[in-house]
């Protein structure tokens, strides 16, 4: 035979067997609707999680942006020192600004938060420093990068101290990457869980089509042959999964959005939930129907070996 006529005749085979698995799917709606449900779900749980952890980095993907250095001056300092040594530190590589705050102001706005005005003028002068507010530019405003910039800052002359609150965005930061391993997991479990439903379906499917499949072996069919119907139907089923779970995920987002909007208004801030993207909705229903396929193969090349014909 040809090649073009050959390559012609299997294409020809894999489209039966492709539209002929969903109209065996079509006549069991009830069994197929449960299998799509299941796997839809067992995607959009990840999936899910995967958003979460996505809308929280978003979230707290500018907080690296306010954490700042408090760079306090040896006592005595001079203004002409003083600003001298803000100079230095503003020199530094990784400072996008520093901010000189003298004695007086500092003295100023400390009388102002803390409310006992009576007890600081009782004292017999102005105990505070001078104080260099210090801000990090990008990519130097990370919480690694701010305590080596600190450890550099301390070198300056006339710098008695160095201030760096990052525990509280390493935290945060230690917290996404755990929920993002999480999310690995529940991935994992739960494609291994699709992988099991389908491969039930297909054995269920096996059991009932056995007669055919041993005729089918008698007269010569080979089990890469039989199995390819069984295959297509997992990929039918994983596929519908797939779209589910996304539409499960966009039904979700959209309940959820104007509360979550609602929330952010009352803080002063606007906030939209980010839904999957043009990258990630493919992976979801591409990932489903891979699962459903694989799920196939495995029953199928399993359950075959195991039905040989009768003479």
């Amino acid at each position: 035979m040809p090649l073009p006529d050959a390559v012609a005749t299997h294409l020809e085979r894999h489209g039966q067997a492709l539209f002929g698995s969903l109209g065996r799917l079509a006549r069991q709606p009830f069994a197929t609707f449960l299998t799509v449900v299941v796997i839809g779900i067992a995607l959009a749980l990840p999936a899910a999680l995967w958003l979460t952890v996505a809308n929280l980095r978003v979230v707290t993907e500018g907080l690296d942006d306010t954490v700042q250095l408090s760079v306090y001056l040896e006592l005595p300092t001079t203004a002409a020192q003083a600003k001298q040594a803000a100079l230095a530190i503003e020199a530094k590589k990784g400072v996008a600004d520093a901010v000189l705050v003298s004695p007086d102001e500092g003295l100023a706005e400390f009388r102002k938060l803390s409310g006992i005005d009576a007890a600081l003028e009782a004292l017999p002068e102005n105990p505070l420093p001078w104080l260099v507010k210090v801000r990090p530019s990008p990519p130097h405003d990370t919480a690694a990068a701010i305590d080596e910039l600190a450890a550099q800052l301390r070198k300056v002359e006339r710098v008695e101290l160095v201030e760096a609150d990052t525990a509280w965005v390493r935290r945060i930061h230690a917290i996404e990457d755990t929920l993002q391993q999480l999310v690995l997991l529940v991935a994992a479990v739960l494609a291994a869980g699709v992988l099991a439903v389908v491969g039930n379906t297909i054995r269920l499917e096996i059991n009932g089509r056995r007669a055919e499949i041993e005729v089918t072996k008698l007269v010569g069919g080979s089990n890469a042959f039989v199995r390819r119907p069984f295959l297509y139907s997992g990929f039918w089923q994983g596929l519908g999964g797939g779209l589910l779970a996304v539409a499960l995920i966009a039904a979700g987002l959209a309940a959820l959005g104007p509360f979550v909007e609602r929330l952010a208004a009352a803080y002063g801030a606007g906030f939209a939930l980010r839904s999957l993207s043009l990258q990630e909705w493919p992976l979801v229903v591409g990932g489903g129907a891979l699962l459903g396929l694989a799920g196939a193969w495995l029953a199928a090349t399993y359950h075959l070996r195991r039905i040989e014909p009768r003479a």
